[in-house]
């Protein structure tokens, strides 16, 4: 399988954290990509004509996007503990958990096109704030509930590592560990597994 992705892109970070936690990054050859929201990238969208990333390539050429498809397909490659539970209450939260995780990714990158992609006089200040409080509401949220999933691994608490890894590769000055000292003293422990150090952004 080929996996198009960017170094710096937190959904393409979620599907390859998942494969290193069932195992499966082995089975995966990354294709790093470059691309920007005006310069697609042809390879990326031969396979997928959105021209997003991650897109995962099978070995019978069917291509899979985006991040949730990505991640639920590769779960049901592997023999372990799933990251998607399979029925009843707890898949339901896990999935809303991704569903929030998500958001607050959405509008970081989004920010990050607006700041870095337009020049300072173009860009739309409110439109740029409305999406930071959305990023803050999120993780108050999320810091209201960590302590109920301490010792978790699901795809939603994935999203969660990635989204404060994400907040610290773009936007150091936002201090989020300030606002969320629960969740601060959580990422410490998990940022130390392997499948996060071994994608970090750059």
């Amino acid at each position: 399988m080929k996996l198009f992705y960017s170094p710096a892109s937190p959904f393409a970070r979620k599907v390859l954290v998942l494969a290193y936690e069932t195992g499966l990054i082995d089975q995966i050859t990354p294709v790093a990509c470059v691309l920007s929201p005006v310069a697609p990238n042809a390879s990326v969208v031969e396979e997928n004509p959105i021209g997003k990333i991650p897109t995962l390539l099978l070995d019978n050429g069917t291509a899979l996007y985006d991040s949730r498809v990505i991640c639920e397909y590769l779960d049901e490659l592997h023999e372990g503990k799933k990251m998607f539970p399979p029925a009843g209450s707890s898949r339901w939260e896990t999935l809303t958990l991704q569903s929030l995780t998500d958001g607050i990714l959405d509008a970081a990158v989004l920010i990050r096109y607006e700041t870095y992609e337009r020049s300072e006089q173009h860009q739309w200040r409110e439109w740029i704030e409305n999406q930071k409080l959305k990023i803050f509401r999120s993780l108050a949220r999320i810091e209201k509930e960590i302590e109920n999933l301490t010792g978790t691994l699901n795809i939603g608490v994935i999203g969660i590592g990635c989204v404060l890894g994400y907040l610290d590769f773009r936007f150091p000055d936002e201090n989020w560990r300030n606002r969320c000292p629960k969740l601060a003293e959580w990422f410490l422990e998990f940022n130390q597994r392997t499948s996060m150090q071994s994608t970090r952004p750059h």
